[in-house]
């Protein structure tokens, strides 16, 4: 019998189908545990080194510029065909106020529109950004979901930015800020 390889087995990577990861996060969610969001982003986390292996060899595939030399607008788009590829979404990367990334997605595979939350709640990829983006901007970062599927939005919004601005913004939103006015503010 011959053994097959698959482009994620050789990137150190798995293949989980979108209901396993939502029935996961679901009853972590649920349970009783006051740390499972944190669980999940730590989960995230431990992967981003993974992740960001597997999408810079998805990148010297497609393209002869390194991971550090794209552009904005190259990363984008490319980032947003590996994510699709990937099975977790598109994504448009933006600003707010030259302060913060954004990453937005009307179709991320980790929020799940009927789940009703009060709150945003893809934490996996909050964590598995935090590596990633961090990774890729060769400093630490923080991630904060501040729009979700999950919780009704539209889109899943996600922040990036440096640990001190980005717990400046969560502290103003604790105080009923919206996030677009504490980011603003942080600058």
């Amino acid at each position: 019998m011959m053994a097959v390889t698959t482009e994620h087995q050789a990137r150190d990577m798995v293949t989980v189908t979108r209901a396993s990861l939502l029935s996961l996060r679901a009853a972590l969610l649920r349970s009783s545990d006051p740390q499972a969001a944190v669980t999940l982003q730590e989960a995230g986390y431990a992967g981003g080194s993974a992740l960001y292996e597997a999408f810079r060899r998805w990148l010297a595939e497609r393209t002869e510029t390194g991971i550090e030399e794209l552009d904005l607008s190259a990363f984008q788009r490319l980032a947003s065909e590996y994510f699709a590829e990937s099975g977790w979404g598109t994504l448009q990367v933006g600003t707010v106020a030259d302060a913060v990334a954004t990453l937005d997605s009307e179709d991320w595979s980790e929020a799940d529109p009927a789940a009703g939350a009060q709150h945003p709640s893809c934490h996996l990829t909050t964590g598995m950004f935090a590596d990633l983006f961090g990774r890729l901007a060769g400093a630490p970062v923080a991630v904060l979901e501040v729009e979700c599927r999950s919780a009704g939005h539209a889109r899943c919004r996600f922040l990036i930015g440096s640990p001190e601005v980005m717990d400046a913004v969560y502290e103003a939103m604790g105080n009923g800020v919206d996030y677009e006015t504490a980011v603003k503010g942080t600058g």
